[in-house]
């Protein structure tokens, strides 16, 4: 008698532990692919975020170089051909 309820016990519990385990196991195949993608989307998000710091690294370093007059008006010069008094500007063609 006692060892038919051990065995009944032992049963029911087998029985516990394979449906947990399947439940879990089918939760598991069913959120990895969301976790997965999740993943590589957060490796993108990263890589955007570190070209994002490197732009604002070179802008912030453009601004300082904007509020100097000597370099603007030699950006000036170059980019627009924009003389001083008594300069004569010959743009040549390669």
């Amino acid at each position: 008698m006692k060892n038919k309820k051990v065995r009944r016990r032992l049963k029911i519990y087998f029985i516990t532990v394979v449906g947990l385990l399947s439940f879990f196991g089918y939760k598991m195949y069913y959120y990895w692919p969301k976790i997965f993608s999740n993943y590589r989307e957060q490796k993108q998000l990263e890589q955007k975020y570190e070209d994002l710091l490197e732009d604002e690294e070179l802008l912030s370093g453009e601004i300082i170089k904007l509020k100097d007059p000597d370099y603007i008006a030699r950006y000036a010069r170059e980019k627009y051909l924009y003389s001083k008094d008594g300069e004569l500007i010959i743009k040549i063609v390669e």
